[in-house]
C-alpha cells in the first residue's frame, strides 16, 4: 500500500454529463497508516441443476491428499483455495408423505433456505429467508446494492413448472422473507445498468438508441477520471485503468450481443434481446458484471444461477444437441457422458470467474483472497433424484477465514443448512440456526 497524506471517502463516484460511477477499492480511500485490518467480506452463490455424476466428482481420498476428479479439474489452479465438501444433504428437499414428486423444485428452494417449501402451484409460494439474503441485510448496509440475483435461462415462466410446484421455486435460490421469492436477472444490459446506468428505462427501444449512439456509457466521464487520476498514486492509477477497461469491454459486449438479438428478434420466443448468441459468452458476461460489482462496493453479495433446476438446455456449442434435464433420465453410458461432459462444462465457466477474481486486487490481496463461493447443486444423483451426498464446494479465502486445498467428508444426514450458518457466521453475521441446521461445520478454517 502507498501511505499518503490524502484520502477519499470510500463512497467517492466520478460524476460527468448527469452520470455517476462508483470507483473501485483504492489505497487512497484508507487514511493514512490505517492498515487494511478487515477486509471487506463477499458472498457469492453458483448453482448448476439436474444433478451431478458424481463418480466423476467425488474424490476419493480425504484430507489435503485428494487429487481433482474429471469434473472438478478445471479448478485445478485454484486447488489452494478450494474445499470439497462431500456428505451433506437436503432432508427439506426431500417429499413429505403424500407430495409425490417435485424434487427439482424442492432442491432449488431449499439450497440455500433449508426450509421444506409449500407445494403450490398458485401465489401463495412459501419456504424460508435463504443465507444470502440474510447476508444482505448485514453486509448490504454498506453498499448501494444489498445483493445482485443473476441468471442464464429464461425466467419468465408462471404456473407450474414441476409436478404441482410453482415455478418461483425453481426460478430462483434468492427469498427475501418465506413469501417472497426474488427474481433473477438474465439480461446483461439489465444488470449492466442496475449497476452503472442512470436510467430506468431499459425498454428494447431504448437499447437499441443506444446502440445507434455507438458510444460508451463512460465517455461523458473521461474528464473526470484524467482529473482523479493526477491525484493518484500509481498502484491507484492501475486499478482505475483496470477497472475503466473492464467496464469498457462489457459494455462492448453487451452491446455486441444487443446487435446479435435485434438481428434475430423475428424468430425469438423471447422478445427482449440481449443475450449472447454462446452459453459461455454469456456465462463470462455476468460472471465479469459480478466481478465489477465487487470491485466497486456496488454489492457484497451475489447469486448465480449457472442454469435452473429442469432446464431443457441443450449445448451444441459442445457438440450436445439433447436436452440436459432428459438427459439425466436416462442410464446408458452415452447420455451419462453427455451428463459428465455438461457437469464439466459448467466448471469450466466457473473456474473463468475463479481467475478473474484471483487477478483482481483488492486490498492487500485478491477478490478471490476475500470472497466465500459456495458451488453447488441440490441433487447429487439426477436419475434417481437424491438430496444427500450433495456436490458442494466452497472456494475462496473467506478473508482469512477459510483453509483450502481440502477434501472433507461429513457423516450421513448432516444437513447443508450446517454450512450455510457457519459461513454466515464467518461473514460476520452469527445465527443460532437456520432452516433444519443442526451444528456448525468445525472444519472449515482447518482446525
Amino acid at each position: 500500500m502507498m501511505v499518503t497524506g490524502k484520502h477519499l471517502d470510500r463512497r467517492t463516484f466520478l460524476r460527468g454529463a448527469g452520470a455517476a460511477l462508483a470507483l473501485p477499492i483504492l489505497d487512497s480511500m484508507t487514511p493514512a497508516f490505517a492498515a487494511l485490518a478487515k477486509p471487506v467480506r463477499r458472498l457469492s452463490v453458483a448453482y448448476v441443476p439436474n444433478g451431478i455424476i458424481m463418480g466423476k466428482w467425488t474424490p476419493a481420498a480425504e484430507g489435503t491428499a485428494f487429487e481433482l476428479p474429471p469434473i472438478l479439474q478445471p479448478l485445478a489452479p485454484f486447488r489452494d483455495r478450494l474445499l470439497v465438501l462431500s456428505g451433506l444433504r437436503s432432508q427439506p428437499a426431500f417429499p413429505e408423505p403424500g407430495e409425490g414428486t417435485g424434487d427439482h423444485a424442492r432442491a432449488a428452494a431449499t439450497f440455500l433456505t433449508g426450509v421444506h417449501p409449500k407445494k403450490t402451484e398458485g401465489p401463495d409460494i412459501r419456504a424460508g429467508i435463504s443465507m444470502d439474503q440474510i447476508a444482505a441485510q448485514e453486509l448490504g448496509k454498506e453498499t448501494q446494492l444489498s445483493s445482485l440475483e443473476m441468471c442464464l435461462d429464461s425466467s419468465e415462466l408462471i404456473g407450474g413448472c414441476d409436478a404441482g410446484y410453482s415455478c418461483a421455486y425453481a426460478n430462483t435460490l434468492a427469498w427475501r422473507n418465506p413469501t417472497t421469492a426474488l427474481p433473477m436477472e438474465n439480461q446483461p444490459r439489465a444488470v449492466f445498468e442496475r449497476l452503472f446506468g442512470d436510467s430506468d428505462d431499459t425498454s428494447r427501444a431504448a437499447r437499441l438508441a443506444r446502440i445507434r449512439e455507438d458510444r460508451s456509457i463512460l465517455d461523458s466521464l473521461l474528464q473526470a477520471v484524467a482529473k482523479l487520476q493526477k491525484d493518484l498514486g500509481p498502484g491507484d492509477r492501475g486499478k482505475l485503468a483496470q477497472y475503466l477497461d473492464a467496464i469498457r469491454d462489457l459494455e462492448r459486449r453487451i452491446q455486441k450481443a444487443e446487435q446479435q438479438s435485434a438481428k434475430e428478434l423475428p424468430a425469438m420466443q423471447r422478445p427482449a434481446g440481449g443475450i449472447p448468441s454462446t452459453f459461455a459468452e454469456h456465462a463470462k458476461i455476468m460472471f465479469d458484471l459480478q466481478v465489477l460489482a465487487f470491485q466497486a462496493d456496488l454489492t457484497r453479495v451475489s447469486t448465480f444461477m449457472i442454469s435452473r433446476e429442469i432446464s431443457p438446455r441443450p449445448y451444441p456449442e459442445i457438440g450436445i444437441s439433447d436436452a440436459h434435464h432428459a438427459l439425466t433420465h436416462e442410464a446408458n453410458a452415452s447420455a451419462v457422458e453427455k451428463v459428465i461432459k455438461i457437469n464439466t462444462y459448467h466448471m469450466q465457466q466457473f473456474a473463468y470467474f475463479l481467475d478473474k477474481l484471483r487477478s483482481t486486487a483488492d486490498g492487500e490481496g485478491s477478490l478471490l483472497d476475500h470472497i466465500t463461493i459456495v458451488y453447488g447443486a441440490g441433487i447429487s444423483n439426477g436419475y434417481e433424484h437424491t438430496h444427500n451426498n450433495l456436490p458442494v464446494l466452497v472456494v475462496g479465502g473467506g478473508a482469512g477465514q477459510l483453509k483450502g486445498g481440502r477434501h472433507l467428508r461429513y457423516a450421513e444426514e448432516t444437513p447443508l443448512a450446517n454450512l450455510h450458518l457457519t459461513l454466515l457466521g464467518k461473514l460476520g453475521v452469527p445465527m443460532e440456526t437456520l432452516g433444519d441446521s443442526n451444528g456448525r461445520l468445525r472444519q472449515l478454517s482447518g482446525v
